[in-house]
């Protein structure tokens, strides 16, 4: 247990104990500080994450208060993240436009709240790096053969290890290495549609995929899903008794935006469905090594007895996000999707291929993840306290369990588009909800990266983002009274 942690249990203990009674105030950080001979960066960390918890809340120039519990109302809880209820109708995809407008816009100059990408700082670029070094010399003659699909057996055969680290025995056959996740899943949605057939995604969904879907010139559907458990299966079922589906998109570990991890349970039913009615899924599972729990998820690719689940992966979110090196395992469509890679790119780079083959091999790729799961952690609790803390009421987040991003519903007045123009010209990017949909159901979201450490420019962008929003929501307000004012003289 970390310092931080174990001080933030502590003080729960003493309020659960009625030391700390409902809406007293806590000794302040710095006399905290001195009592417990712990630093003040240790003490920020566990106020923000009793604040996470809900446990304290902080009211500004005054301190940390014990929150008083809210009184229920009829029996309601507090409200929370809503499964999503998207229209059940397929739609034309075009979003790539303003995902990369977004994407371009985030630069060394910007707090990077927006960006999709982990924080390099945290990769063990050097040492890949020097293998890749080390390769170039070694070997100074290199043939196309040497990259043909599908991939290079030492990267093969260190993927296949991984994933029997990980509890999963997989044939190193079914693998082919890929450009990143992103060809992996271009080349799986190739092999099993074509032009106007209908996918079934999550709604919301990860632009990537609807990237995939509006290459192929194919339509989306969006299935409703919980924000906690992921895609709703009854919804499902009924789109594919009322569609035609060519496929079905999944990313069941660790969702980007919501942050989920699907229970095992509804992971083995989702397969079971997809099998009874021969609809292959696609599984987008580039985030299942950042989990936050003791024990590596589980993948729909485990439950598959029949082919058609195509399970797509890559290092870029967990080792190195500059070799781009990727793989599928497509069950049936295997030969297909290498067919296809073969069509599309003709080869993977091998230096990069053999470069990560030997840091997997020689330099415990397991302790840099522990290292990087335990700080995304930490700092998903700090950045939701934050969000909390700084933007407006009403406000709400997912509540992530492995990744580094978290997805924030503002107040309906607030539309995520202004407010990501707003923040930019601030300094600042986020992500707008208008990314992560086709039927425009997701305005007043947004959603943000918490990867990078935590900073006093962090805080003050969040802060400053919070502001915004709430001046988005006080200009909704004097628009509507100044209608109601015209209506109402008129």
């Amino acid at each position: 247990m970390k310092l931080y942690e174990k001080l933030a249990k502590d003080i729960e203990e003493l309020i659960e104990n009625g030391v700390f009674r409902p809406g007293e105030r806590l000794p302040s950080i710095r006399q905290t500080s001195q009592h417990h001979r712990l630093s003040i960066t240790t003490v920020v960390h566990a106020f923000l994450l009793l604040e996470s918890k809900g446990v304290i809340e902080s009211h500004p120039q005054s301190g940390y208060f014990v929150r008083v519990p809210p009184q229920s109302t009829n029996g309601k809880v507090p409200q929370e993240l809503r499964t999503s209820q998207p229209l059940a109708i397929s739609s034309q995809v075009d979003v790539s436009h303003l995902v990369l407008s977004t994407l371009r816009s985030i630069t060394n100059d910007a707090v990077p709240l927006g960006s999709p990408y982990p924080d390099p700082s945290l990769f063990p670029s050097e040492k890949i790096n020097r293998y890749a070094y080390g390769i170039t010399r070694r070997q100074t003659k290199w043939g196309v053969t040497d990259a043909l699909p599908p991939g290079h057996p030492d990267l093969i055969r260190q993927i296949a290890r991984r994933y029997l680290e990980n509890g999963s025995a997989i044939d190193p056959n079914e693998i082919v290495v890929t450009v990143g996740a992103t060809e992996a899943i271009n080349l799986c949605l190739q092999a099993v549609g074509k032009a106007g057939d209908i996918v079934a995604v999550e709604s919301p969904t990860f632009y990537a995929m609807l990237h995939a879907i509006e290459r192929m010139g194919m339509r989306a559907i969006e299935v409703a899903t919980h924000p906690r458990e992921g895609i709703d299966l009854a919804a499902l079922e009924e789109i594919l008794d009322q569609h035609e589906i060519a496929a079905c998109m999944i990313m069941p570990n660790f969702q980007n935006p919501l942050g989920f991890q699907m229970p095992d349970e509804k992971k083995r039913a989702l397969v079971e469905l997809i099998t009874k009615r021969q609809v292959p899924v696609i599984e987008n599972d580039v985030y299942n090594e950042l989990y936050y729990g003791d024990t590596h998820p589980t993948s729909l690719k485990s439950y598959d007895t029949e082919g058609l689940v195509l399970h797509c992966a890559s290092f870029s979110k967990s080792l190195t996000s500059a070799y781009r090196i990727g793989w599928a395992m497509p069950g049936r469509y295997r030969d297909q999707v290498e067919k296809l890679k073969f069509l599309n790119t003709l080869t993977t780079p091998t230096i990069p291929q053999l470069a990560i083959a030997e840091y997997l091999e020689h330099d415990g790729y397991e302790h840099h993840l522990r290292h990087i799961r335990k700080i995304y952690a930490q700092q998903a609790n700090i950045m939701r306290a934050a969000v909390k803390r700084f933007f407006p009421e009403g406000t709400q987040t997912s509540e992530p369990k492995g990744g580094y991003v978290l997805w924030v519903e503002l107040p309906p007045q607030v539309d995520s588009m202004k407010l990501y123009e707003l923040a930019l010209q601030a300094g600042i990017t986020i992500g707008p909800g208008y990314m992560f949909s086709t039927t425009n159901g997701y305005n007043n979201f947004i959603r943000l990266n918490y990867s990078y450490p935590w900073s006093a420019s962090i805080e003050d962008a969040l802060r400053t983002v919070g502001k915004l929003a709430g001046d988005c929501i006080r200009q909704a307000e004097r628009a509507l009274a100044a209608r109601t004012r015209e209506n109402y003289n008129t």
